[in-house]
C-alpha cells in the first residue's frame, strides 16, 4: 500500500526518526477497522434509520458544545 503523505507533514514526520511511520499507520487502520466493525454489529441489529442516526449525532455534538462552553466559561 502506498499512502500519499502531503509535503508539510511529510518535514514534520522526518524530524521524528525514532518513530516506525508505517507502524503508526498500521495501527490507526487495525483501530478502524475495529471501529467499523463494531459499528457494524451494532447497527446490523438496530432499527433506526439514518434519519435517526444523524438527528442523534446533532444532539450528541450540542451537547458536548455545550459542555465545552460550560467549561471554558467557567476558566
Amino acid at each position: 500500500m502506498t499512502l500519499s503523505i502531503p509535503e508539510e507533514l511529510h518535514k514534520k514526520m522526518k524530524t521524528h526518526k525514532e518513530i516506525r511511520w508505517s507502524e503508526v499507520a498500521r495501527h490507526a487502520i487495525e483501530q478502524r477497522i475495529d471501529d467499523l466493525e463494531v459499528m457494524n454489529r451494532i447497527t446490523s441489529k438496530s432499527k433506526l434509520t439514518k434519519k435517526d442516526a444523524e438527528e442523534i449525532s446533532k444532539k450528541i455534538k450540542r451537547s458536548a458544545a455545550n459542555r465545552f462552553d460550560e467549561y471554558s466559561n467557567r476558566h
